[in-house]
């Protein structure tokens, strides 16, 4: 396949927008590009400036001539993921009182169906069909779904724009209609135990969840009680309930802070409880636990230099920090992950060198026994259900061989029962295929783990296109589970791989710590050593790796392509927050004050200035020869703003020697997840394996 477009590209008139900051000037030659009425967009796309529009349409349409020599290509790697997909899928069904609720696929559709089943047995009731509600739209998604604790009710959000502004409805379930209450740019709702008060966070006009408010229904929305706002655009506000389903949690946090307040579910006129005044650097997350012994709040904080998290009990009347009392000790380098408070028992998912396992603490003895697997690298969750009073605990379990197993897990008897396996229609045989975990010596003596996929036939000499993926940020953790659409790209000869990077907490709090702010170099420079290392024993060779990342894991793929370019055959850089610079420069944006805490905040400190602005992607394209680029952006994604991947594009065009690729294409209709409906993200999936086929020279194999 040829590697010439047969059209010129879109080159970007220049019309700088020149800032200074602490005495360095800035000129952004590109920064027409982002919208002065950004926040209108969001809500309607069509308002966008005609000349950003007419750039943006026109870098599609070249994208769209650069890869018509892969639409063939395209089209067989659809039609073969969409083979992997069971189309009249359905969760395993999670009980609740009378009923047991899932969500179901039908043959053919985009979109879940809501359904539920009575205990008792007999045939599933819909409750809500996300194909019929998103006819005629060109973007829906369902967010937040909860049905009401008497069962009589639906809330759910839907968003059709893409723009994560969710509009909170409420359906009567006996007749299938909608109350009239309808309320916008919502998120999460909580129902109280009346079943008719809900809680919910409103966005506000720069898209931040800073308030909650209660709604009565039956009521007017502008009669709504505003019972939360934070002042500090730094933090975000959300909502939750505990298990036991007595409290409902108002968390306020950034990064690296967090207070909760309680609201008692069975009062929800009641005022908010603070547990604990928020301090710099101290996290808790909070469960409740009901007994005959009284009420306690159990808590997963970092207090005490747990830097792993540690968990504590404290008094519902009193629960500030004077009265907490250690129940599980910190481990350092075993990092607490998630805790779930039944009845009977205690459990937590925890992971400790990179390999998850769940532990599960009688309240009764405090005997405790772990669930954990023998693979090399994995991926392990569990789900809490919607019941306190049960002894059963659902988990799910995968690798990149294995397809994701469900169980429920008796806590008392320890006996598991298999509920669902993933089905791979068109067959998937595990044994034709390897997954592995090896580590790669960083930089500084670390070892950072790499886990592979890749055919046993793969001839293992240097000669095989690696797909190195990887995120990096916000202690976010990549698992190594199992995927269908990635059974693509290795069919055809790749190794795939995810390289566990400082800047996530594979490793624990520290591998997250040690991977941001004034240690963000260590994300990057693990990346490359993963990438070296990979060559070095022959898993590939120099210029034949693809690397992919998306959002911060985007920003990843721009400062490893400045760093080391030739080490790459090519970028895919997904909805890539490739301008971290001015994008942290600009306190009006949606992201930017929570996200001081992650990168720095360049506009009262010269010296985080000069740190974001020496890895900024945008910022450090030079002139020199790049790998092949393609970036993907959406127009309405409040997350990274779409004028990041289109300025960086504009910019790597002008600047770039080489005659690779560089290309762009944004969503139209699309936020930061992309398309909406199962099968349009699969479209999505191929142009990204059919630019790396087509590069690698794979296409047609």
């Amino acid at each position: 396949m040829t590697l010439i477009p047969p059209l010129d590209p879109p080159h970007a008139p220049k019309r700088p927008v020149v800032v200074t900051h602490h005495g360095v000037t800035l000129a952004d030659d590109y920064g027409w590009l982002r919208a002065g009425n950004w926040q209108e967009v969001m809500r309607d796309p069509a308002v966008l400036a005609a000349d950003i529009r007419t750039h943006l349409e026109a870098e599609n349409a070249f994208t769209e001539a650069a890869l018509a020599d892969t639409k063939d290509l395209q089209a067989a790697l659809f039609e073969e993921m969409k083979g992997r997909i069971k189309q009249d899928d359905s969760s395993v069904p999670a009980p609740d009182g009378p009923w047991a609720y899932a969500s179901s696929y039908v043959t053919g559709g985009q979109y879940p169906r809501l359904v539920r089943t009575p205990r008792t047995g007999g045939a599933d009731s819909v409750l809500l069909d996300g194909n019929k509600e998103a006819e005629g739209n060109e973007y829906w998604q369902l967010g937040a779904a909860a049905h009401s604790p008497d069962h009589t009710l639906l809330a759910y959000a839907v968003d059709d724009k893409g723009s994560e502004l969710y509009t909170l409805r409420f359906r009567d379930l006996a007749t299938g209609q909608d109350l009239p209450d309808a309320i916008p740019d919502t998120r999460s709702p909580v129902w109280a135990a009346d079943s008719k008060t809900v809680f919910y966070v409103r966005m506000d006009e720069d898209h931040r969840p800073l308030t909650v408010w209660r709604h009565v229904l039956g009521t007017s929305v502008a009669d709504d009680v505003l019972i939360y706002e934070e002042a500090d655009k730094g933090f975000y506000v959300g909502i939750g309930k505990t298990q036991s389903g007595r409290y409902i949690v108002v968390d306020v946090h950034d990064h690296q802070t967090n207070e909760a307040y309680l609201i008692d579910a069975e009062a929800p006129l009641s005022p908010l409880r603070l547990i604990n005044p928020r301090r710099f650097g101290h996290e808790y997350g909070v469960e409740h636990h009901a007994s005959s012994a009284g009420d306690r709040l159990i808590l997963t904080t970092n207090s005490g230099d747990a830097e792993d998290f540690r968990i504590v009990t404290a008094p519902v009347g009193d629960p500030g920090e004077a009265n907490w009392r250690e129940l599980v000790a910190h481990k350092p380098g075993c990092l607490l992950i998630e805790a779930v408070a039944f009845k009977d028992y205690l459990v937590r998912l925890e992971r400790e060198d990179s390999l998850p396992r769940i532990v599960v603490h009688a309240w009764a003895t405090g005997e405790e026994h772990a669930i954990a697997f023998d693979e090399d690298a994995y991926s392990l969750g569990m789900s809490s259900g919607y019941e306190f009073d049960t002894t059963t605990l659902r988990f799910n379990y995968s690798s990149m061989t294995t397809p994701t197993e469900v169980y429920d897990y008796d806590m008392s008897t320890r006996a598991r029962t298999l509920r669902k396996r993933q089905e791979v229609p068109s067959g998937h045989d595990a044994s034709a295929y390897v997954t592995r975990r090896v580590l790669a010596p960083a930089n500084d003596g670390e070892l950072v783990p790499v886990s592979l996929l890749y055919r046993r036939d793969t001839p293992l000499d240097g000669s095989a296109p690696l797909f190195l993926y990887a995120y990096g940020s916000y202690g976010i953790s990549i698992p190594a589970s199992f995927s269908t659409t990635r059974l693509s790209l290795v069919d055809r000869g790749f190794v795939f791989a995810i390289a566990h990077i400082r800047g996530g907490k594979d490793k624990g709090y520290r591998w997250y710590t040690g991977g941001k702010k004034e240690t963000k170099l260590n994300t990057f420079t693990d990346f490359l050593a993963a990438g070296e290392y990979l060559v070095s024993e022959g898993f590939t060779q120099r210029g034949r790796i693809v690397a992919n990342g998306g959002s911060a894991g985007g920003m990843l793929m721009g400062v490893v392509a400045n760093m080391a370019p030739d080490l790459f055959l090519g970028v895919i850089a997904d909805v890539p927050f490739v301008d971290v610079l001015n994008t942290m420069l600009d306190a009006s944006l949606p992201l930017t004050p929570p996200e001081w805490p992650e990168w720095g905040d360049p506009i009262t400190s010269a010296s985080e200035f000069a740190l974001i602005h020496s890895y900024s992607p945008y910022e450090n394209v030079t002139a020199k020869p790049y790998p092949h680029i393609f970036a993907y952006g959406g127009l309405t994604d409040p997350r990274v703003t779409y004028w990041e991947p289109a300025k960086w594009i504009a910019r790597l065009r002008e600047l770039n020697t080489s005659n690779n690729l560089v290309l762009l294409k944004i969503n139209m209709a699309g936020g930061h997840g992309g398309a909406s409906g199962r099968f349009e993200q699969l479209h999505e999936i191929a142009l990204d394996y059919a630019f790396a086929l087509k590069i690698a020279d794979k296409a047609k194999a």
